[in-house]
């Protein structure tokens, strides 16, 4: 459903579209035979606008395809509430290291033919009602695989479902093989599994589509309902529950959220393929030109990065304060305020919701001030937007900036508006420490920690998500509390047991490190570099779902197939 391609193009909205997107980046780099399917998203997720309260405001962010994307000839069409829908495709080309392309498909469907309602299907990312989003739904999945056979695409051995909302591709591909939806869709769906790969992202049960029957029944065409009937769908039609029935690999994105994606779905085997970054995009200017010099090959050869361990202190602290002054330039512009570059700075950027925690930190300020007095100063630099319809992320925004306010002294709290790729990238390399503070285990993964840690900014989290492998205390950065500690409190008590774990860390552990052995500091932040970054990045990850799912080592797979 979404695509980071460019930090100006407004085809994602966090997490999950940059993790998309730099998955592609992988694929171009290795020479793969892969191409990707999107929606063009016309006036993008949105503008954050953010009040001197903390009010954000969200405006539409426009862009024109016609005048940065390829325009490409086939119109196919889909049926929709009673009617056909035409659909056009659009053209961003990846480019990869070597020079080979990854092409990725904007589907748009703001044609004169279509009525005005179904014009406006591909303008908003995760906008409108469910009628909205099924209609998006429909024609990712269901459009997506007949703009591919229009482009030529007749011999794609794997198609990957990136999330639940491509799941209307599985009675699709099932149509093909048997058009009539009455006909034998046993065989169609096995020969369809053996072609599917899936990989679910979230624990959250709000991550999961779900449409009620007066939505899904009467839009979709007679035909899809009777095959989504056929695959489980009943009254409810839950996107997971069908993507699941069609795919012969299944997986979780970290160990630990494959466990927990196997206790939410029992009745189907999932494995776990643990994300990672795509690394030439995320280092920072001065990383890149002290990995191109110390490191010749990292940007091809991801392991290379284990010989961080080697780099001179000087050099590392050098690069590591010029991506700083980077990100107090950035706060300062976007902001007005003027940050200490001397001070201990946590770091906290994702999308803005209940269970991620942002004011977990801010639990107990005057706790924060003493450390800040006691070790030293401590800033913390937030970024991060709330859906428009999350009034619980909204609220947390508008808590931060109270705090904001009404810190004093040695502690400094900013929000910096405006989250992107560029706004990310800057704040993950420019932090000393990244904060990360979800309610486990609700963390699927995580990759702005990988982010940070391939800028030398060792992590300060939760044993949630990616972190679970990734910690080595002390030596690739710090965990909060043990392992599932306070999973089973209430809320309240689990959160005010977190808290003080963090204020304790920073107090006993963190800050001292930073203020007091900088020698100790500078080597965490190499080893975050050899041992995280040269392991959590889209190339190891690539290749594993090129072996495990979608060549060579996935059961009953032939060689060399292609992938969508």
């Amino acid at each position: 459903m979404e695509i980071a391609l460019e930090s100006d193009l407004p085809t994602y909205s966090g997490g999950l579209g940059v993790l998309a997107g730099d998955t592609l980046r992988s694929c171009a780099d290795l020479a793969l035979p892969v191409c990707a399917v999107t929606l063009v998203h016309r006036k993008g997720y949105f503008l954050q606008i953010l009040s001197a309260r903390g009010e954000q405001r969200e405006e539409p962010q426009l862009w024109s395809p016609e005048k940065q994307l390829e325009a490409l000839e086939p119109r196919v069409h889909v049926d929709w509430r009673g009617k056909k829908l035409a659909l056009r495709a659009w053209l961003y080309r990846i480019r990869g290291s070597g020079g080979a392309e990854v092409p990725v498909y904007l589907l748009d469907a703001d044609l004169p033919e279509n009525d005005a309602e179904h014009r406006h299907l591909t303008d908003r990312l995760y906008g409108g009602d469910e009628g909205y989003r099924l209609g998006q739904e429909l024609l990712l999945g269901v459009g997506g695989v007949r703009m591919l056979r229009a482009l030529g695409h007749t011999r794609l051995e794997r198609f990957h479902l990136n999330e639940g909302h491509a799941s209307l591709a599985i009675p699709e591909l099932c149509a093909e093989l048997e058009p009539s939806p009455d006909g034998d869709l046993d065989a169609a769906l096995a020969a369809v599994r053996e072609r599917c790969v899936f990989t679910t992202h979230t624990p959250v049960p709000a991550g999961h589509d779900r449409f009620p029957p007066v939505v899904w029944k009467r839009a979709l065409s007679k035909g899809t309902v009777t095959r989504l009937a056929r695959l489980g769908a009943r009254e409810e039609l839950d996107m997971t529950q069908i993507a699941l029935a069609g795919s012969g690999f299944v997986n979780g994105v970290a160990l630990r959220h494959a466990e927990v994606s196997r206790e939410m779905f029992p009745d189907h085997p999932i494995r776990a393929i643990t994300n990672g970054v795509h690394l030439a995009t995320w280092a920072a200017p001065s990383f890149r030109e002290l990995f191109d010099r110390r490191i010749p090959h990292w940007r091809n050869d991801a392991y290379s990065l284990r010989h961080a361990v080697g780099i001179p202190a000087e050099e590392l602290e050098a690069a590591h304060a010029s991506a700083k002054r980077r990100l107090i330039q950035t706060v300062a512009e976007r902001t007005g305020r003027a940050l200490d570059p001397e001070a201990l700075t946590l770091g906290f950027g994702r999308r803005v919701t209940a269970y991620k925690r942002a004011t977990l930190v801010l639990r107990d300020p005057s706790a924060l001030r003493r450390i800040a007095e006691r070790a030293g100063p401590l800033q913390l630099v937030y970024g991060g937007k709330a859906h428009p319809h999350d009034q619980q992320g909204r609220r947390l925004i508008r808590e931060i900036y109270e705090v904001a306010r009404e810190a004093r002294g040695a502690l400094q709290i900013v929000f910096v508006p405006g989250y992107d790729m560029d706004v990310c990238g800057t704040l993950v390399a420019g932090c000393d420490v990244w904060l990360n503070t979800p309610v486990p285990p609700l963390e699927a993964s995580g990759t702005s920690g990988m982010k940070a840690a391939l800028n030398g900014v060792p992590s300060l989290s939760m044993l949630d998500g990616w972190w679970v492998e990734g910690c080595v205390e002390g030596v690739t950065g710090w965990a909060i509390g043990g392992d599932r500690e306070g999973e089973k409190l209430p809320a309240e008590r689990r959160d005010a047991l977190h808290a003080r774990a963090l204020y304790a860390a920073l107090e006993e552990t963190v800050a001292p490190c930073f203020y007091r052995n900088r020698e100790r500091f500078v080597a965490i932040m190499r080893q975050a570099i050899a041992l995280n970054a040269s392991h959590f990045n889209t190339q190891r990850m690539v290749q594993e779902y090129f072996f495990e799912a979608w060549g060579q080592g996935r059961p009953g797979a032939s060689a060399g197939g292609r992938s969508s």
